[in-house]
Formats: C-alpha cells, structure tokens, sequence
C-alpha cells in the first residue's frame, strides 16, 4: 500500500532553483516560517551552522534538500495546511540568504483535506521533531 500522508511543505520549481542556488554558494542551508516579527511572515533562508534551533521547534520536512522548520505556536496556527514555497520577484527578508539576489520566497499555503488530516494519524504533529 502506498503512502498517502501529504507532505507538510513542498516547493515551487522557482523555488527549487533558488534553494540550489544559494546552497551552492553558501552550502547546506535550511528554512524557518517566520512567526510575522521584523520580516512579516516570510520563510527565512540560513546557513545551517548560523541558525540555533529551539526547543519548541518543529521540522515540517524538506525542500531541496533543506529542512524547513516552524515555531510550536505558529505551527498549533497553521497544523491543517501545507505550506508550499514560492519565489516571486522583490527583496528577501533582512537576514534571509536570498537577499539581494532580487527575489524572495513567500509562502503559499492550502488547507489539508479531511482525507490528508485523517492520513496524518489524528495527530497534526505526529512523527514530526526538531
């Protein structure tokens, strides 16, 4: 039988692109969804060695082989959508390694079904950790 449990975060081919981008100039690298501070709600670019995860940091999964995390309490926010990563045109956020390059990711977002919420087990964090 076929997996059918939907991915928490996926990525636009724009996306994609630029993950590669940024990885080949800065190495493994990672994501964090904002929680909506100084740079609204934009998912934030890092190198993987300068970023600290926290406590109450949850893995989402990956994206070109990034990981994606989110805040606890963002996350209680957002359990029953998937967030999918775009790029669009403009300025990354301050500290976000796309900066500069003039485009910036944004995240897109769609509610799970009742069948996607029933495959991920009745528990929106279940098999997710920092």
């Amino acid at each position: 039988m076929a997996d059918t449990t939907p991915d928490r975060v996926t990525a636009t081919p724009a996306a994609l692109d630029l993950i590669r981008e940024l990885q080949d100039r800065h190495g493994p690298i990672l994501f964090h969804q904002s929680g909506g501070c100084c740079d609204g709600s934009s998912p934030m670019c890092y190198p993987q060695s300068d970023f600290i995860l926290g406590d109450r940091d949850v893995r989402l999964g990956e994206i070109g082989g990034a990981p994606v995390y989110i805040g606890a309490a963002q996350f209680e926010a957002w359990q029953h959508t998937q967030l999918i990563i775009d790029v669009v045109p403009g300025r990354g956020g301050m500290f976000s390694l796309e900066n500069g390059s003039e485009r910036r990711f944004l995240t897109r977002s769609r509610t799970f079904s009742g069948e996607e919420i029933c495959s991920l087990g009745g528990s929106p964090a279940k098999g997710l950790g920092s």
